[in-house]
């Protein structure tokens, strides 16, 4: 990790939080996929594949100033990567398509 030793130190600290977070929500979609159609458990599935993409960039980067910067207050920074991503805007679309028409 690179940065000050005091913020390496700040950031060994807030990474397993960080990790924590996206294993919080990688558990609520496993939960509600179990409980879906077909159709449905198919795109949260697709959901959980960019859900985990996007931990493990997160958890590669070495910059200690990132996780004190990003990371340090965990509001919905999971949600938000995920609603930006642009295979995720395709789902909902297709979920909200759906629900229009059903």
């Amino acid at each position: 990790m690179t940065g000050t030793a005091s913020q390496i130190q700040w950031a060994e600290q807030i990474r397993p939080r960080v990790d924590a977070e996206f294993e919080r929500v990688a558990s609520a979609f496993r939960g509600a996929a179990s409980d879906q159609t077909k159709q449905k458990r198919a795109e949260t599935l697709a959901v959980l594949g960019i859900l985990e993409e996007k931990r493990r960039e997160v958890m590669a980067n070495d910059r200690a100033g990132y996780y004190i910067r990003d990371w340090q207050e965990l509001t919905d920074q999971v949600r938000q990567m995920i609603a930006a991503d642009p295979r995720y805007k395709i789902i909902k679309a297709s979920r909200d398509t759906r629900r229009r028409s059903g």
